[in-house]
């Protein structure tokens, strides 16, 4: 279904066409000339790969996949393709021993991509293992800011519940209706605010970690609700030390859950077959590294936080840099599960034109180094993803 919708968008004679063109205008009739006259290099790709209509122009898209004939089927079924040359990049071989391509882009030092790096069965299985097994208690999810969610998670609650003979499971109720009265973060009213969260280091930390974080207000709006409708409002699950959204910082004073091995291993094994000397070779600067080093990657990298994000079609993820690691040098890896997205990623601010690649199932990318991780990045998001 989302393959004919993609592919009858590009042919202006159809009705989804017609109907998203009609939409368009209806949409856009009374928006000023010139809304895009301030839009950042970086937001104005952002709306361009987000846009309905008219359909986005992909050949400027890095997509690896269009070199591979063996996956013009997968191509076929997705709808979206790009161009295997779109990008300046390098081919280098795992250190592992394995089989698997790793691609480098010259523009961005330290953004390294794995295409296909996970199997169908590896991929069915990860997607399986952070519904069931992780999107529940201990690990903290969006839902348990606003309902008391039962220990087995929202997963297990709504598969329970459609089983036939099994007894009827009650609705989950609200967080509002039930806790007593204590400190909490409200939401401010009005539109949502963009938080610039000070960049963590080892320099203050420590007045970073003793700040208050309060936890966020429940709604007070929502009413209690069965498993089956609040699955889909799942949008993010927690891994290893607690992230608090309110200041953009980890709360350490609240510990750390245990990584699993499963999302552990797929992480490090994609960084240990990395060539990291041919990623960042004799043209990287120490002073710019810190205590890093990244000829003991392949070695010493641990992943001890991360999120798992549940994405719905047409969700993006705006851009912005994560700058909340003490180490800002160290690989960040991101697995991509479900449909297609196209990843976005620039320079230190908005103003630089982002370059962009499609990423598919089983795709990972690492960001690393100083210049990557501290670069703005986003996505145009039809996908599930992790990111360590």
């Amino acid at each position: 279904m989302l393959s004919a919708n993609l592919n009858e968008l590009q042919d202006p004679s159809s009705s989804a066409y017609k109907k998203a063109k009609r939409l368009h205008q209806k949409t856009t009739k009374n928006r000023p000339e010139h809304v895009d006259a301030d839009w950042t290099p970086f937001r104005a790709a952002e709306k361009k790969f987000k846009a309905r209509f008219p359909p986005p122009d992909l050949s400027e898209v890095f997509d690896i996949a269009a070199r591979d004939p063996s996956r013009a089927h997968e191509i076929r079924q997705g709808g979206w393709s790009g161009r295997s040359d779109a990008i300046p990049h390098e081919l280098h071989k795992p250190v592992d021993g394995s089989a698997h391509p790793i691609y480098t882009f010259p523009q961005i030092p330290g953004l390294v991509l794995l295409p296909s790096f996970l199997s169908s069965d590896e991929q069915r299985g990860l997607i399986r293992w952070s519904l069931r097994d992780h999107a529940r208690h201990p690990n903290e999810t969006n839902l348990d800011i606003h309902y008391i969610v039962p220990e087995e998670g929202p997963w297990n609650l709504s598969r329970r519940s459609t089983q036939e003979g099994s007894d009827p499971v009650e609705d989950i109720q609200p967080r509002a209706s039930t806790c007593t009265a204590s400190p909490a973060q409200a939401e401010p009213s009005g539109p949502r605010q963009l938080i610039a969260n000070e960049p963590a280091d080892k320099s203050n930390y420590l007045n970073l970690a003793s700040e208050p974080k309060l936890p966020a207000a429940p709604s007070t709006t929502l009413k209690s609700a069965s498993p089956e409708a609040l699955l889909p409002k799942l949008r993010w699950a927690n891994i290893g030390w607690f992230y608090h959204w309110g200041t953009k910082h980890y709360d350490f004073s609240r510990g750390k859950i245990p990584v699993s091995d499963v999302y552990k291993d797929v992480c490090k094994r994609a960084v240990s077959s990395v060539p990291w000397s041919e990623v960042f070779g004799d043209d990287w600067r120490e002073d710019e590294w810190g205590e890093d080093d990244w000829t003991t990657w392949n070695d010493s990298y641990e992943p001890d936080a991360g999120i798992v994000n549940f994405y719905q079609t047409k969700d993006t993820l705006m851009a912005h840099v994560d700058r909340s690691e003490v180490c800002a040098t160290s690989p960040l890896v991101s697995v991509s599960l479900g449909c297609a997205a196209i990843f976005l990623i620039g320079g230190l601010t908005r103003d630089t034109e982002p370059i962009p690649i499609l990423l598919r199932s089983g795709d990972v990318v690492i960001i690393s180094g100083p210049q990557c991780r501290r670069a703005y990045h986003g996505k145009s998001v039809y996908e599930l993803a992790m990111t360590f």
